[in-house]
């Protein structure tokens, strides 16, 4: 397959802030891989992005002579893969509903260019978007699974040594090198379970699958893992976790109960941190929207919190039902927390709050990053100061 470029469709991106702040669209982990590993992995092909100026230090764009645009939100699989790489030069994959999932041209293009000219092909068979926030925990068991199976059919999983682990259904196991599990139960009857290289599963871990853990990242003692969920490289993950994705770096390493949530890079919750994932009176949860600037309906009955990247929650932090916390926020104190905290936010409900400082986000961002043996340069910098001044007007 020719180079692949994963484009950002600037209505997607929109719905999905506060994650595409930080990332383009294909940096999204949804089910083991990221969009953009999933891409990588089907296709064996070189992968760059088309996405915001600010990011493309971290998320290149190459051009090449023929190219092949792929939605950034669009998950692979088998046949839509086959249709794609068939696809003739100067011409068009579009979604009944007229989205665009791919382009294949020699032309630069981006996608609120005028289409007219291509050659078109309609894709009839059911696929994979992630729109909205609530669509990466939502497709995050199915997209365990097919990740799961793609890793299998090229991957020899590593023997379990320890005596003292339970599997159900040891075939749906895969364990890379390096990874250590003692005392715990792995039920894997309903799902898959994957874990990454060099991760830890402590005594007493209790995982339902579908789940996968991503690599380096540890599994609290005692930790209570429901189906549907994710935990990303490098991660600490303790207490109850249901249907929830963290895409890597963050930690929840204590008790506290985390369902039908996202949570970013780099952030942690304290002790005791709660989420509500079900209203009382059982009606559709609403969600702030960056479209809108106003809560919408999400149509759904269970939905948590979405909290973007460098954001932390203070010990018994509590949020309600369909909490959406931006970038780099500071949020603690009593009581249930506002429904929407903007990035670079500072306080509480009870205390208030105020802008974060950037100067003072930086410094923290810093030192987390330098915590786990990561550099932050200049351009780790540069990204966070543009969200600052992006986020400006919601403060």
């Amino acid at each position: 397959m020719h180079h692949i470029i994963l484009f950002d469709d600037p209505k997607i991106r929109l719905q999905l802030l506060p994650f595409t702040y930080t990332r383009p669209v294909a940096g999204i982990r949804c089910g083991i891989w990221t969009i953009a590993e999933k891409w990588s992995e089907w296709c064996q092909a070189a992968i760059s992005y088309q996405t915001e100026s600010y990011l493309s230090s971290h998320f290149p764009f190459t051009k090449s002579e023929e190219s092949l645009y792929i939605n950034g939100a669009l998950c692979p699989d088998a046949l839509l893969v086959e249709k794609i790489d068939r696809l003739s030069n100067e011409s068009i994959l579009l979604s009944a509903e007229n989205e665009i999932l791919a382009v294949k041209t020699s032309s630069d293009w981006t996608p609120t260019a005028d289409t007219k000219d291509f050659f078109q092909h309609i894709y009839k068979e059911p696929f994979v978007m992630i729109r909205q926030v609530w669509d990466i925990f939502l497709n995050n068991g199915a997209q365990i699974k097919a990740d799961f199976a793609k890793i299998i059919s090229s991957g020899q999983s590593a023997a379990l040594t320890d005596p003292f682990t339970r599997c159900y259904h040891p075939e749906n196991i895969f364990i890379e090198e390096g990874a250590v599990i003692k005392a715990a139960v792995l039920n894997a009857e309903n799902g898959p379970i994957y874990i990454g290289k060099n991760a830890s599963i402590q005594e007493g871990a209790v995982v339902q699958g579908p789940f996968a853990i991503g690599e380096s990242s540890i599994l609290a003692q005692g930790a209570k893992i429901r189906p549907n969920t994710t935990v990303g490289p490098f991660c600490k993950v303790g207490g109850e976790v249901s249907n929830c994705v963290i895409f890597g770096y963050s930690n929840k390493g204590h008790d506290g109960y985390l369902g039908n949530s996202v949570l970013g890079e780099w952030c942690n919750l304290g002790a005791n941190t709660n989420n509500s994932n079900l209203k009382n009176d059982h009606t559709s949860v609403k969600l702030h929207s960056y479209v809108t600037g106003s809560s919408e309906s999400t149509g759904l009955m269970f939905c948590g919190l979405f909290m973007g990247d460098y954001s932390k929650a203070g010990i018994s932090t509590m949020f309600n039902t369909g909490t959406v916390v931006g970038v780099s926020v500071n949020v603690f104190g009593a009581g249930f927390q506002p429904k929407h905290i903007p990035s670079y936010s500072w306080g509480g409900h009870a205390e208030g709050f105020s802008e974060y400082r950037f100067d003072k986000a930086l410094a923290v961002a810093k030192d987390t990053v330098s915590r786990r043996g990561v550099f932050f340069d200049e351009m780790d910098e540069k990204r966070m100061r543009e969200v600052f001044e992006l986020t400006k007007n919601q403060r």
